[in-house]
């Protein structure tokens, strides 16, 4: 499923927050105009293929990097990347001791 479809389902479970940074895949005027509409402004980069660029702040685009290092640094344990556990307790309880292995120890 493309991130664009996905997208309007994850911005209702959202909290309160002033600014959402999401990467281009979530570039589409549908999902733009749900997240001005919760009261928060997206930073979100433009397709090449756009015609009108939206406003975009690639200084507070940078802060979402830190995000993006932390979840390949979880992916690096296989059992995270591939998520062998279907049970969502089980998978939580994998991911944390991932996270305190890599950030902890």
């Amino acid at each position: 499923m493309a991130d664009c479809t996905a997208g309007s389902d994850l911005l209702k479970q959202m909290p309160t927050v002033r600014i959402l940074h999401g990467d281009k895949g979530y570039d589409s005027n549908a999902i733009r105009r749900q997240v001005e509409e919760s009261g928060t402004m997206p930073n979100i980069p433009p397709k090449t293929n756009r015609r009108w660029k939206n406003r975009f702040s690639p200084v507070l685009y940078r802060n979402r990097n830190a995000i993006e290092r932390m979840f390949c640094r979880l992916k690096d344990f296989r059992r995270v990347a591939t998520r062998y556990d279907r049970n969502a307790v089980n998978f939580l309880a994998a991911v944390c001791i991932a996270a305190t292995v890599s950030y902890w120890l």
